[in-house]
């Protein structure tokens, strides 16, 4: 099974209007429950989606997720890995 594919937008309106506290919080989600080696987490400045009215914008294997939150980020991620919470 492949690794599941988490994209931080850092575009800037998505950076302004919360993606950095999502790094931080997605980064230190993973580490609390053993998950970092299992996870490619891609972040990167020309990752914008396009997106930027409904940023911050996080797409996971595909999904496009809007207006994320660190309460969304928690649930996308707890979603995600259901067995290790």
């Amino acid at each position: 099974m492949s690794k599941p594919q988490i994209t931080i937008c850092m575009g800037s309106s998505c950076f302004a209007r919360g993606n950095e506290k999502n790094v931080a919080f997605c980064e230190d989600f993973l580490v609390a429950h053993g998950l970092r080696d299992d996870v490619d987490v891609e972040l990167g400045a020309s990752l914008c989606t396009g997106n930027c009215a409904q940023g911050p914008v996080v797409i996971v294997n595909g999904k496009t997720y809007t207006n994320v939150d660190r309460g969304v980020m928690q649930d996308i991620l707890e979603n995600l890995f259901p067995e290790r919470i």
